[in-house]
């Protein structure tokens, strides 16, 4: 197995919604932060990474079909060039409504429990420190940060390697680029802010 599909946008643009769209389409994992949060394992190889030690991709992501989300979204440059043949996959949002979205989930910060939640956390703190920006609160910091990442990303990756793409424009782009046929499903619609909390703070509503 190997990546066919590099996510390079940001978290809560779909991202989840494109795991599950992936994993339909290709047939195998695609990793997400999901997967870090079941496997403590590449907490410190992703915090490696961001330190600029980077792991044997093909071994590390080994199990892989495809890629999106953090991590791996601020590794864009290094996975783009250990798989030549991948997909870049870059999602957007209205700025707007993706900081509103994010600073209600994922920049919130993060309540430290135990030594796996400190592990945890170093490696968010290291990866959007050297790799994007921590003001997690400070929306204009933020949506900078957003628009430069996804400027780079348009302006470095070849175009006939690169997709655009929102989620509300479904199958379509992702399977032509592909060459995959259309599925017959719906497009997944998955991880709300609510569904969000249900996983990481049961009882709490938004």
């Amino acid at each position: 197995m190997t990546i066919q599909v590099i996510g390079a946008g940001l978290g809560r643009t779909g991202t989840n919604s494109q795991k599950l769209a992936l994993q339909h389409l290709l047939g195998g994992t695609c990793h997400h932060m999901f997967e870090v949060g079941q496997h403590r394992d590449q907490i410190p190889i992703w915090t490696a990474a961001a330190r600029g030690d980077m792991p044997d991709w093909h071994k590390f992501l080994q199990d892989f079909s495809a890629i999106v989300d953090w991590p791996g979204c601020s590794f864009w440059p290094e996975l783009m060039h250990a798989y030549p043949d991948a997909l870049v996959l870059l999602s957007v949002r209205d700025y707007d409504q993706w900081f509103e979205s994010a600073s209600q989930t994922i920049f919130e910060p993060m309540e430290v429990s135990d030594p796996a939640d400190a592990a945890f956390e170093e490696m968010w703190l290291e990866i959007t420190g050297r790799r994007f920006s921590t003001d997690f609160q400070n929306k204009r910091a933020m949506i900078t940060a957003a628009k430069a990442h996804n400027e780079r990303v348009i302006a470095e990756v070849p175009a006939e390697r690169l997709l655009v793409w929102q989620v509300t424009e479904g199958w379509g782009p992702i399977c032509e680029r592909l060459n995959l046929p259309v599925p017959s499903i719906p497009f997944p619609r998955s991880n709300s802010r609510q569904e969000f909390w249900d996983k990481y703070d049961p009882g709490r509503t938004t």
